[in-house]
């Protein structure tokens, strides 16, 4: 493992923090006595693997890289996440942990930038705390599951900080790292083992803030469980936990939920384990657990080669059914069983695959009957029928546009959909948003497009700067939007229905109006906004 000088680290019995009060003999919550007259003390809690010190931070107490499991190196590498030892003394909370594993870029890519930076280090299950205060006031507890297509991403980004939730809405707000790409979402059939270890660690986190966030000022019985992308498939994937005869958790977000994923089988995850281990000429998973982290997530790259297909979003590492630790769809979760009691908030972008396709020339020269093939694959022989509805919707659309929008369709709002239809069916809550404000970066060609309702939940623009696709959005109406954005968020979080004194009425989906907000420079909550497009795809049977 790397030795970062940002690494946590342990103060002894012995020990003092440079600029702070011998703090390792006090009582949690009591390290007034140490602070200078004067300063706000630096915060102390007791847990039962150990005592953590924090920092106050914009008049938030926060508590970094605080580990929820035990490092998964060496005989852990691809085994489910197990408890941490805990530690003595007191533990400095107050600097963020590696991030998971994952390619890197320097500068990142066209569109978001980057999404995961360095230090990184399989030593990485670790989570952040922010609380307005560590006391007993039982504040809601939002727990955040970043995405990053499986393969990237950072509890510790800039982006995901929790200071705007727990500052505006009076809560607790926990953010994860879990392992990502080779290490956490390779299958290898082992006899009586599972794999899904990602969901293993993040599984382990949602247990810890059960267990702990009462010493953060939280209550484990207000959970909100909240994730984009594949952070969203998460916290479906999640919904069927219940230890100890209670859901982990009482209200989810789901922000552009990739539904439209075919999990692969078993069988079909041994076969991607297999192209990977050709990769690294490795014959087994007891040569693989030899080979160092970068050489693994440098594989990554040609895995990309080896599993894309023309016009689908490519996703070379993915969860799989494995029968142990998930049996089913994850939007099944959230339709039965457990999950059917949980409130749950859906949406998507409206053009979510310009994220991935708006800016590839290869796709821009995409021709008509490249696309039609790729729409015969959704609509069969009604593909002709299809690709000329796609093409009227956008007056002067090019093949790639027909493509693009396929691609959201098939993928985030279709699915997504058709679950708020089946959840309304049951009589189960349900709240669903199309994100509409388009962002002029790259001549308009992104739209409003993966991952762009980001900032506007968070309210936080100035943590996205290095974000191209953010470029030339109007002050006015992009801080209009977040404000409403970010009050129906923490609305939903408090209590279950994202109705607040800013936001337009917010009706429930149900059967009847299918309401849907139209969250744009102009927020209102329309009656079945996407109801061609539903009849279309309803037809579609290839």
């Amino acid at each position: 493992m790397t030795d970062d000088p940002s690494r946590r680290k342990v103060l002894r019995n012995t020990g003092v923090l440079a600029g702070a009060a011998l703090i390792t003999g006090l009582p949690a919550g009591n390290a007034a006595q140490a602070a200078p007259r004067g300063e706000q003390p630096p915060p102390v809690v007791a847990l039962p693997a150990g005592r953590l010190l924090g920092s106050r931070e914009g008049g938030l107490s926060v508590f970094k890289g605080v580990p929820y499991a035990a490092p998964p190196v060496g005989a852990l590498r691809w085994r489910p996440a197990a408890a941490h030892p805990g530690w003595q003394g007191t533990r400095d909370a107050t600097a963020f942990g590696p991030s998971a594993p994952q390619p890197y870029r320097e500068g990142g890519d066209q569109v978001l930038g980057t999404h995961g930076s360095p230090p990184f280090d399989e030593d990485c299950l670790t989570l952040n705390v922010w609380t307005p205060a560590a006391d007993g006031a039982k504040r809601p507890v939002l727990v955040w599951i970043h995405g990053g297509g499986f393969i990237s991403g950072s509890g510790s980004m800039p982006g995901y900080h929790g200071d705007t939730f727990a500052r505006d809405g009076d809560l607790v707000v926990v953010t994860v790292n879990y392992r990502l790409g080779p290490l956490g979402y390779l299958y290898f059939g082992e006899e009586g083992a599972g794999g899904n270890f990602w969901l293993t660690d993040q599984l382990a986190a949602l247990r810890w803030v059960r267990d702990n966030i009462a010493a953060f000022g939280g209550d484990p019985d207000d959970i909100t469980l909240a994730g984009q992308s594949g952070g969203a498939f998460s916290v479906a994937a999640l919904a069927g936990a219940r230890p100890k005869g209670r859901p982990l958790f009482r209200r989810a977000i789901l922000q552009s939920p990739p539904l439209g994923l075919k999990v692969p089988t078993r069988a079909e995850s041994l076969q991607r384990t297999a192209q990977f281990m050709d990769i690294l000429g490795a014959k087994d998973v007891a040569e693989l657990r030899a080979v160092p982290w970068p050489r693994l997530v440098a594989a990554t790259f040609e895995m990309f080669g080896r599993t894309g297909r023309w016009g689908y979003w490519s996703t070379p590492f993915l969860p799989v059914l494995d029968g142990v630790t998930l049996d089913r769809d994850p939007a099944e979760l959230l339709l039965g069983g457990a999950g059917a009691d949980i409130d749950v908030l859906i949406g998507w972008t409206r053009e979510e695959a310009n994220f991935a396709f708006g800016l590839s020339e290869p796709y821009a020269a995409s021709t008509k009957d490249q696309v039609l093939a790729r729409v015969r694959d959704t609509f069969g022989n009604r593909a002709g029928q299809a690709y000329t509805a796609y093409e009227e919707a956008r007056p002067g659309a090019r093949p790639v546009d027909v493509l693009m929008d396929l691609i959201s369709d098939d993928l985030f709002r279709m699915p997504a959909l058709a679950f708020a239809e089946r959840r309304a069916a049951r009589g189960r809550p349900v709240w669903a948003y199309q994100f509409n404000l388009p962002t002029p970066a790259h001549g308009g060609r992104l739209g409003a497009a993966h991952c762009l309702e980001l900032p506007f939940v968070f309210d936080n623009f100035d943590k996205w700067s290095q974000a191209p696709f953010l470029a030339g959005l109007a002050p006015r109406v992009r801080d209009g939007l977040a404000s409403t954005v970010h009050a129906a968020w923490i609305s939903f979080i408090r209590t279950g229905d994202p109705n607040d004194r800013p936001v337009p009425r917010w009706n429930r989906y149900d059967r009847d109006s299918r309401a849907t907000m139209s969250l744009d420079s102009v927020t209102t909550c329309v009656d079945d906004l996407a109801g061609h497009w539903r009849r279309l795809h309803q037809q579609a049977v290839p």
